[in-house]
């Protein structure tokens, strides 16, 4: 249930520092323990040039994905996207602990930076950039499947829905493999392992569902974005 189109909404003004004032800062913060050589390799890093653009955009990735919470979603991302956020936070809360519902959150949060910043410095290449816009055809008629399931009483089709999430979850990972650690991927797996769930959905779209007016407002969220042209 994450929009594609979710780093597209991205602002990075509160982070438009120079590249190397951003390594600086960085380089100073040891509690964040940057490794940036072994972490995020880059071709110039294995040649052994130093630039500063490349260190910058290491640490953008690293700090951005430590400081992820809903709060710094809220800095970050538009308001409606942040609300959608909050009401899928809501949903998760409501199916499993406190815990795990602001684990799958953080993920999405973080995988959602990460690909803002690699879109944001032009890391995806053309195949990528097929895959990309692949997942978001997908990730919108999945959208407009949950909207449709929640309007239209009695069509929602479970089977169909868990297919769509695996695909997207699958052409998601074909996007950011090439670029992030398996951690990293981890998230992906995470969210979409989470809100495939047959009991959650179960529990939002069936009969009487328990979680209908969560579902309710996701989809009002979801109307929102539709219309600004971001899902």
């Amino acid at each position: 249930m994450v929009p594609y189109q979710l780093f597209s909404h991205i602002s990075f003004d509160a982070c438009e520092s120079s590249s190397l004032d951003i390594a600086r800062k960085t380089a100073t913060c040891a509690k964040l323990n940057v490794k940036f050589a072994t972490t995020f390799q880059t071709p110039s890093a294995i040649m052994g040039d130093f630039r500063a653009k490349d260190v910058g955009f290491r640490a953008q990735k690293k700090l951005l994905s430590r400081m992820a919470t809903k709060g710094i979603a809220k800095v970050f991302i538009d308001d409606a996207t942040a609300s959608l956020l909050d009401n899928l936070h809501r949903l998760a809360r409501a199916h499993a602990t406190k815990k795990e519902a602001d684990k799958v959150i953080k993920n999405i949060i973080k995988i959602v930076i990460k690909i803002g910043i690699l879109y944001r410095n032009d890391q995806f290449n053309a195949e990528e950039l097929r895959t990309a816009d692949h997942f978001r055809r997908k990730f919108h008629s999945t959208a407009m499947a949950i909207v449709s399931f929640h309007e239209v009483e009695f069509s929602y089709d479970r089977p169909f829905l868990l297919c769509a999430l695996g695909e997207c979850g699958a052409l998601l990972r074909s996007l950011v493999q090439r670029h992030l650690t398996d951690k990293s991927l981890g998230r992906v797996e995470c969210v979409f392992g989470f809100f495939s769930r047959p009991a959650l959905l179960d529990a939002t779209f069936g009969r009487a569902a328990p979680h209908a007016p969560l579902l309710a407002r996701i989809v009002q969220d979801m109307h929102t974005l539709m219309e600004e042209g971001a899902l």
